[in-house]
């Protein structure tokens, strides 16, 4: 039986590999309602959550 091997993207987070956003949410230290808005806001290139997560931290710790 020939099993065809899954297609990760390095650069994209897949919401249904609860490793990956596990990983991903610790990394940047947010909840995971956070998470989720973020990704909503911009996507799933980590490098866009990254850079969304780090202007969403700057205006939370402004209020």
């Amino acid at each position: 039986m020939i099993r065809r091997k899954p297609t990760h993207f390095r650069n994209s987070l897949d919401l249904r590999d609860k490793v990956q956003v596990k990983f991903l949410r610790k990394r940047l230290k947010l909840s995971d309602e956070q998470l989720a808005s973020v990704v909503r806001k911009s996507g799933s290139s980590i490098s866009a959550i990254t850079k969304e997560a780090s202007t969403f931290k700057e205006a939370s710790t402004l209020k």
